[in-house]
């Protein structure tokens, strides 16, 4: 079954003025598809065709051979990920079940807002910054390009991507702005903590 390109869990325009509709057009409707419908094209006739989308990424993590697979599925993965990350009239804190873990890994929530900020400013180039957990502890993980903190065993909560695609037709330059404004006002915490829940029940 060939992969797809998922629909954005929200209308192009709701989160603006955050966001803009014309990033989202481009970044989902161009960026995101070009990833879908390269994967599909390498997959077609390999055993990768016939995997999901989380056992390509691990199978291919790491091989030069197939490190134009990895690139393409990870991508894909990254940033159905990520929209499921944003959501109207959202960011700030996490409710307070969920901040106590948050305060037990980074002390607060000010300090992990500033880890997090740091991470993506410090990331060179193109790439993510990611909330993961490997265990009790949560931590800020910065990857570059396609890469993705499931290769290394960590479950994923929560992702920004920070290629330039994602931010220059709203912000230009200042990725720090648009990081700014991704956790003032964007983060889905509900979605962050269904991860967090079902990797605690798989534990």
């Amino acid at each position: 079954m060939a992969f797809a390109l998922p629909p954005l869990p929200f209308d192009k325009n709701a989160l603006e003025p955050y966001m803009s509709a014309k990033t989202l057009e481009i970044h989902h409707g161009k960026h995101h598809r070009k990833y879908v419908d390269k994967l599909n094209e390498l997959v077609k006739g390999t055993k990768f065709a016939k995997m999901d989308l989380t056992e390509v990424i691990r199978e291919t993590a790491g091989s030069a051979a197939h490190k134009n697979i990895f690139n393409n599925a990870a991508q894909t993965w990254n940033h159905t990920f990520f929209w499921n990350c944003l959501s109207p009239d959202s960011g700030g804190k996490p409710n307070a079940k969920f901040a106590k873990h948050i305060d037990d890994s980074f002390g607060s929530y000010d300090k992990f807002a500033m880890t997090f900020k740091e991470a993506a400013a410090a990331r060179f180039g193109s790439g993510w910054v990611w909330l993961a957990t490997k265990g009790d502890k949560l931590e800020i993980v910065s990857t570059l390009n396609a890469g993705n903190p499931l290769t290394d065993g960590r479950t994923c909560l929560l992702t920004c991507d920070v290629w330039e695609h994602a931010y220059y037709l709203d912000y230009q330059h200042r990725r720090e702005d648009f990081v700014g404004a991704f956790l003032e006002h964007l983060v889905n915490w509900t979605y962050v903590i269904e991860q967090w829940e079902t990797e605690r029940k798989a534990a």
